[in-house]
C-alpha cells in the first residue's frame, strides 16, 4: 500500500486496534467469529503501516484478510450478532480487495514493464470506493435507522467498534 499517504497506514491501524479493542471488550455480545475478524484486521493493519509495500506481502494478507471475512459469517445466520458479524466482513473484504489492489499496481508490477496490473488496479479501485461507500451507509444506516440488538455498554462498544471500521475504510479510500 505504498500509493496511500504517509500517515494513512497509520490511521487505518489506530482504527483497526480501537475497533478489536471494543469488539474485544463486548466479549459475550460478539461471537468468536466476529472476534477472530476483528483481531485479523488490527494485526494486518499494523503489518501493512509497518511494512514497506511488497506486492507479495500484499497478496498474501489480501487472502489473510479474505479467508478472515469469510470465516466471519461462519454459523451466525439468524442470529442477534449476524448483522455485525456481516458489517465485520464487509469491511474486511473491502480490505482485502484495497491489499489486492496495491500488489496489482505496486513497484514490481510497474517495473516489470509488463503492465498487466492496471486493468485490474482499476477495477479493483472501483470495488474499493464501492465498498467503502457500502461501509459508512452500512453504519449510518445501523446507528440512526435500525432498532439497536444491544443496549447500555455493549451497545456503546459496538457502536465505536462500528464507527472505528468505517473510520478506517474512509482513511484507506482516501489515502489512494
Amino acid at each position: 500500500m505504498d500509493h496511500l499517504l504517509p500517515a494513512a497506514p497509520w490511521l487505518m491501524a489506530v482504527a483497526a486496534i480501537v475497533s478489536a479493542a471494543a469488539c474485544a471488550a463486548a466479549w459475550r455480545a460478539v461471537p468468536w467469529q466476529g472476534r477472530q475478524t476483528a483481531l485479523i484486521m488490527a494485526v494486518v493493519m499494523l503489518i501493512v503501516a509497518a511494512g514497506d509495500g511488497d506486492p507479495l506481502v500484499g497478496l498474501v494478507l489480501g487472502g489473510v484478510l479474505l479467508v478472515s471475512a469469510m470465516l466471519g459469517t461462519v454459523g451466525v445466520r439468524g442470529t442477534p450478532a449476524a448483522a455485525t458479524c456481516c458489517h465485520r466482513a464487509l469491511v474486511s473484504l473491502v480490505m482485502a480487495i484495497c491489499a489486492f489492489e496495491s500488489a496489482s499496481s505496486g513497484p514490481a508490477v510497474a517495473s516489470s514493464g509488463q503492465g498487466h496490473g492496471h486493468g485490474l488496479s482499476g477495477i479493483l479501485s472501483v470495488l474499493v470506493v464501492v465498498g467503502v461507500v457500502c461501509v459508512v451507509l452500512w453504519t449510518i444506516v445501523a446507528e440512526w435507522v435500525l432498532e439497536p440488538v444491544h443496549h447500555g455498554r455493549t451497545a456503546r462498544l459496538l457502536t465505536v467498534e462500528a464507527w472505528a471500521m468505517a473510520a478506517g475504510v474512509a482513511v484507506m479510500c482516501l489515502g489512494f
